[in-house]
């Protein structure tokens, strides 16, 4: 197959059999799906919409089980989209800068590992924002935008093989204070938190420990250099 572009959506499609492979190309994925899901309370009413932006696989599926959402996953590539809906997400082939989605249609909007492969962030921010009803919940986590995240996540990912080579561009990494900014503008006041994966996860999957599960997970750390998760609410009225 020809080289591809860096952040090329069509690598996904040729990665597809790494979504749910325990210690494949994807597991810091999974640990990832995991921590965004520990940010998600229970649904205020049962069968209340979330909406998974660029869901992938849909890996958050286990981990939202039980809690009481219609769980709608949005992505453009169809062969996670069938995994997703094999696990019983509400699978839509769409663009994260133009959702096919009602506005105000969402309890819960989440935007996992998207945002830093997005080539128009403020579109993006306004789709999220648009879908979510007032009073709703952003859940989100993202790449910060300097050297050491450039060097981590490319650079060292790539060598150690923590992320599939050309999935990122770097160039499209988020900083922090113009995330919240543009939350901002669309009435979603932002927090942030540093994360990093544990170590002894870390040394699980560098060893290619076999696994039938998640090898590590995500922690929480001060530091939002390399990456970060965010969380907040839509106003209930939007001057």
């Amino acid at each position: 197959m020809p080289s591809m572009a860096r952040n090329d959506p069509r690598q996904y499609d040729r990665l597809a059999d790494e979504w749910w492979r325990p210690g494949g190309g994807f597991e810091l994925l999974h640990w990832l799906a995991e921590a965004r899901s520990r940010l998600i309370p229970p649904a205020r009413t049962p069968g209340a919409v979330l909406v998974d932006a660029g869901c992938g696989g849909g890996l958050m599926a286990p981990h939202l089980a039980g809690k009481g959402y219609t769980h709608v996953g949005v992505d453009l590539r169809g062969p996670g989209l069938r995994q997703a809906a094999a696990r019983g997400v509400r699978a839509v082939r769409g663009d994260v800068t133009a959702l096919p989605l009602a506005t105000g249609s969402a309890e819960v909007v989440v935007a996992g590992e998207i945002l830093e492969h997005v080539t128009d962030l403020p579109g993006t921010v306004a789709e999220l924002c648009r879908v979510l009803a007032p009073g709703g919940l952003l859940v989100l986590d993202t790449v910060n935008d300097n050297a050491l995240s450039r060097f981590v996540t490319v650079t060292l990912g790539e060598l150690l093989g923590l992320a599939p080579v050309g999935l990122h561009d770097p160039a499209l990494f988020v900083d922090p204070r113009r995330l919240t900014a543009e939350c901002a503008s669309h009435g979603v006041r932002l927090q942030v938190r540093g994360a990093r994966p544990s170590v002894p996860g870390l040394v699980r999957w560098l060893g290619r420990f076999p696994a039938t599960g998640p090898l590590g997970r995500i922690v929480p750390t001060r530091s939002t250099a390399v990456l970060y998760q965010g969380r907040g609410r839509k106003a209930e009225e939007i001057a």
